[in-house]
């Protein structure tokens, strides 16, 4: 049931709002887009020149609902490609975001989120960046959450509680080169999530010149993939005291214990993995659970806040946790209703599932709906609509699909500003990853690995008249593996570059909305000559 809501998120979150009487009389700014659409591609390899060309025919939403009570968005689109010759397949793809929150009564809430994307699968591999064409290296990703939150009162004391139920599911991801030798990484399959979070506390100046507050929280997920598991539980009290309107100094401690676990894989007499029909691992019979990651004991931190008034807010933590100095921090900045900065530090143990998700969690549920040329992808920054909420970026968790833990660092920051006519938005960012796996698991190749990733994003569009307009997009990516080659052609021990730039214009006809693209696309992996390639689209597309 969940799996099929995923999916079809979007359709199905819009439906639920519009058929629920309660909300449906609170809405009042509703916007429903259906659409039909056909393109024609051309896609030139300029190293080889070969060049080759499709046709695509697609069917999506865009909606959204804006209301005292509800904030909504979805963008869903199902796009199938027709081939004219075996050099390129036909190929179905779904791509998609949906966001919502819903205000069932002053103290609950009921907030989801779904993603449907193509991303990069093996970090030491090729790194596409506009998704044309035969690409290798990448696979369909769908994840998806929803759960309760409740936050209320007695007299001073806040109490606030939610649970999240998510899932996420990656299919077979596509290789130019199915000799990948020996130093084999698995294939993710898919994954559910539970957690529960609750907390209790009073502010500074109320019960005590010093704020109190005391949480707990509960995490789990199983995956698929040779039974994997992520267990863990905290409780943690923290403190908060101003010494200035401005200013106030925080510090809390807790407990915490997180074990990450597997089974082994079935191997054969050389040691090599054994891989069922769709090139993941098997799961060896009567294999122990092994303990891939373990923290059991005491943590602390401290920190100072800063806000010197109602558009700025910075906040930053140093302590200590997973046996080692732990930074964490936000910075937020409003300038206007329109031109809005955030900033992220963090720091934590991971699954695939749990980054995804919770990176789906920190978009806002009014975005950037690209919906022009090459755009329409939802694997890098998805930029907010307003000054207030400037978005967030994915570019961390699909640096590569990991079927390992780790433990994620790393610090990303987004910057969206309308003006006029123009919007336009940044996005940047460095993720590391310690990846977890028995050290004495037969067939494993990533424990105690790092891999590290650097990235940047540009967006531009602008309203030429009413019906016209141009979008731009640039990106550049760079990605370091810890793990070794000898996966076959397209893998190196090397670093791996990927950068592009994309540009639209469309002009509208009522109805019938007509889009002329072009791109140019390139990366470079290892000691490997750079691949470049170009990219034209011509496409009409007509809204109901």
């Amino acid at each position: 049931m969940f799996r099929a809501t995923t999916r079809g998120g979007g359709v199905a979150m819009i439906a639920l709002l519009a058929s629920n009487p309660a909300i449906a009389q609170d809405a009042r700014r509703v916007t429903l887009t259906p659409y039909v659409e056909a393109s024609q591609i051309l896609d030139a390899d300029l190293n080889g020149g070969d060049v080759v060309t499709y046709t695509t025919l697609a069917a999506g939403l865009d909606g959204s609902v804006q209301t005292q009570r509800v904030s909504a968005q979805a963008s869903v689109r199902y796009e199938h490609r027709f081939a004219y010759d075996d050099r390129i397949g036909d190929q179905d793809v779904l791509s998609g975001l949906a966001r919502a929150n819903v205000q069932l009564t002053r103290a609950l809430s009921v907030e989801a989120g779904g993603i449907a994307t193509r991303a990069r699968s093996d970090i030491r591999g090729s790194a596409p960046g506009i998704l044309v064409g035969n690409v290798d290296n990448i696979a369909q990703v769908y994840a998806g959450y929803v759960g309760p939150s409740l936050a209320t009162n007695a007299g001073p004391i806040a109490f606030n509680a939610d649970y999240r139920f998510g899932y996420t599911k990656v299919e077979t991801p596509t290789f130019a080169d199915t000799d990948i030798g020996s130093r084999r990484l698995d294939y993710y399959d898919d994954s559910i999530g539970h957690t529960a979070t609750a907390s209790a506390g009073f502010k500074p100046g109320t019960l005590l010149p010093v704020g109190l507050t005391a949480s707990a929280g509960y995490d789990r997920e199983t995956a698929s993939q040779l039974k994997q598991r992520y267990e863990g539980y905290y409780g943690r009290g923290d403190a908060l005291l101003p010494i200035s309107p401005y200013v106030a100094l925080t510090a809390g401690v807790g407990y915490e214990k997180i074990e990450t676990s597997q089974k082994d894989a079935l191997v054969d007499t050389a040691g090599a993995p054994v891989l069922d029909d769709n090139g993941r691992f098997i799961t060896a019979p009567g294999s122990p659970r092994r303990i891939a990651y373990r923290t059991d004991g005491v943590y602390y931190d401290a920190g100072v806040i800063w806000r010197p008034n109602r558009r700025t807010s910075v906040e930053g933590r140093v302590g200590k946790r997973y046996g080692s100095l732990s930074y964490t921090g936000t910075a937020t900045y409003q300038a206007s209703q329109g031109v809005g900065l955030q900033l992220n530090v963090y720091d934590g143990v991971q699954t695939f599932g749990r980054q995804l998700r919770t990176g789906l969690a920190n978009i806002p549920t009014s975005f950037v709906s690209p919906t022009q040329g090459f755009s329409q992808q939802f694997n890098g920054c998805v930029f907010g609509s307003t000054g207030a909420a400037p978005g967030g970026c994915l570019d961390d968790v699909f640096q590569s699909i990991s079927t390992a833990s780790y433990r994620a660092r790393g610090i990303d920051g987004v910057v969206i500003a309308t003006r006029g006519r123009s919007t336009w938005g940044a996005g940047i960012g460095y993720a590391n990853r310690k990846l977890y796996a028995p050290r004495v698991a037969p067939g494993i190749v990533v424990s105690g690995l790092e891999d590290q990733s650097y990235y940047g994003q540009l967006f531009y569009a602008r309203s030429l008249t009413e019906v016209s307009g141009i979008n731009a997009n640039a990106f550049v990516n760079y990605y370091d593996s810890g793990v070794g080659g000898g996966l076959g052609d397209g893998l190196s021990d090397g670093g791996v570059w990927s950068y592009g730039a994309t540009g639209s214009y469309y002009r509208n006809f009522g109805r019938l909305g007509t889009t002329a693209s072009v791109g140019l696309y390139s990366f470079k992996v290892g000691d490997f000559d750079s691949d470049w390639s170009a990219q034209a689209l011509l496409g009409a597309r007509y809204q109901f």
